[in-house]
């Protein structure tokens, strides 16, 4: 097999892994296979041409980040002193139920489940009486984000309603920037050179090298391609064909701008994306600017209305000239080929909506950590990693799916998308909740039952029945219950700081 059949373990181990594209995938993998493999003597270059810019637009992220950059030693302060930061305690969805309608995904619970029984379904039993109270105020995730206040959660919370948890607003190329300094500190090599080709081996398909301008190559034992939509390594050279799923998510194109942050407003501890006529529209607010873009249809909105649309709705006056992005949604049918592994860009896209972007690529190298190879490409550790990347794409794309869905506006666009079939998997999803108020959990899932719970509430759409277990409770102590909680959640918004003054903090003990 490739020439390893008779070697011993350690013959066979992979010597060189060749990363190509830096951007922020790129420095990423760079970043945690040198922190993984660091006792191991495998060498790591990432190839990257200052000429070459990088997309870089996703500045919005889910608490995973934390998780990723910590296990290489990096703390909050640091990171958000690197990036200009502020802090994500969810997303807020405008105008997507019809004018006027306005929710908010937050990262937490709601409320506490009891006997088995999930909050929701003492929610939904009290509104039987008559209790209009919204289920996000019995979220301190979403009531915090409402409020503008920000400050860490506890390490030990008393109860589920104090559970919440939090993510980054960042400036991706100075986070790409400071991965970088990372990996090239812990022994990754750089190469700034444009590649003019691929070089397979002649027996196998292998890839061998890339050949530079100069005259130059790099060779390896494992190629990661980091090259974004072109897909240099995983399409051109191997051949990994794309699957297309523009029949489910319709829009693909997109303006990116940067706006000054406008004067005497503060930054929302959340993203904001805002339903437009054909697309939407988000904010993202960092501290030293802000980030704003436009994903639309080109086939319901031209290039003119999107920026006639998006530059009157910017965060504040425009610093840089709109950026247009067109893109494809959709997936490698195969993420890894030979020797030869995808992530980020490379392996597929999904629009922003709900901040995965870099979540597919922390999981995606989390996957490559799990399944090493050796220089033998077992198939079976190819397969099992491109199974798992797939269900994992599947899976986030049909939740994105499903905010166009349930839409309730009127406009061509969001009529189409409503009217649209759906995958059988969220079909199935979604059929289970309004039947019985039960969440689907398949495996390789992002996104946990209550962010399935705040999009079905953020649409209104609710179960047939509530479970038979709570029917007969007695609604004076379910009232009693359900105003202590509130009040609970109430009190901890009220004692917690602005999302400006935590940043104001952190600015002082970065200080310090």
């Amino acid at each position: 097999m490739n020439g390893t059949s008779g070697e011993t373990p350690a013959e066979r181990a992979i010597r060189q892994i060749v990363i190509v594209g830096g951007g922020t995938a790129g420095w990423m993998v760079a970043a945690a296979l040198a922190h993984h493999l660091r006792h191991t003597g495998i060498g790591i270059t990432v190839v990257e041409s200052s000429d070459i810019g990088t997309i870089g637009v996703g500045e919005a992220t889910i608490p995973t980040i934390r998780r990723f950059y910590a296990r290489l030693g990096m703390t909050d302060a640091e990171v958000m002193g690197a990036t200009e930061a502020t802090c994500k305690l969810g997303i807020r969805f405008t105008g997507w139920g019809g004018p006027g309608s306005d929710f908010i995904h937050p990262f937490g619970l709601y409320g506490q489940d009891l006997n088995g029984v999930g909050f929701h379904h003492y929610w939904m039993k009290q509104r039987q009486s008559g209790d209009a109270t919204p289920l996000a105020a019995y979220s301190l995730g979403a009531s915090l984000a409402e409020a503008g206040r920000f400050d860490l959660p506890s390490p030990n919370p008393p109860s589920s309603l104090s559970v919440f948890d939090w993510a980054l607003h960042l400036d991706a190329a100075l986070f790409a920037q400071h991965l970088r300094r990372f990996a090239e500190a812990a022994g990754v090599r750089r190469v700034d050179a444009r590649i003019l080709g691929v070089e397979l081996r002649p027996d196998d398909g292998f890839i061998r090298a890339v050949r530079l301008e100069g005259d130059r190559e790099v060779a390896g034992d494992l190629f990661i391609d980091c090259s974004g939509f072109r897909g240099l390594l995983i399409a051109e050279a191997m051949g990994s064909a794309y699957e297309d799923w523009g029949d489910w998510l319709a829009c693909d194109a997109a303006f990116a701008v940067q706006s000054r942050n406008a004067p005497g407003t503060e930054p929302e501890p959340c993203t904001r994306v805002t339903a437009r006529a054909a697309g939407w529209q988000w904010g993202i607010p960092l501290r030293h600017r802000a980030g704003n873009g436009l994903v639309f249809s080109s086939r319901h909105m031209t290039d003119q209305q999107a920026l006639d649309t998006l530059m009157p709705n910017l965060m504040g006056e425009a610093i840089t000239e709109p950026r247009r992005i067109g893109f494809r949604p959709g997936r490698r049918k195969q993420a890894w080929v030979r020797n030869c592994v995808s992530l980020g860009l490379a392996s597929g896209f999904l629009e922003p909506l709900e901040s995965t972007s870099i979540a597919l690529i922390e999981n995606g190298i989390e996957r490559l950590k799990a399944l090493f190879p050796d220089r033998t490409f077992a198939p079976a550790v190819i397969e099992e990693f491109n199974d798992q990347s797939a269900r994992e794409m599947e899976r986030t794309r049909d939740f994105i799916i499903l905010h166009y869905w349930l839409n309730g506006r009127d406009e061509p666009f969001w009529r189409e998308r409503r009217e649209a079939a759906i995958p059988d998997t969220l079909a199935r999803k979604v059929a289970l909740w309004k039947a019985r108020g039960a969440f689907v959990r398949y495996r390789w899932e992002m996104f946990h039952p209550a962010s399935w719970l705040a999009i079905y509430d953020g649409f209104d759409v609710r179960p047939d029945q509530i479970d038979p277990a709570i029917e007969g409770l007695d609604p004076a102590g379910l009232a009693l219950s359900m105003g202590q909680m509130k009040a609970a959640v109430a009190g901890a918004v009220a004692r917690t700081p602005t999302h400006a003054a935590f940043l104001a903090g952190l600015n002082g003990l970065r200080a310090a």
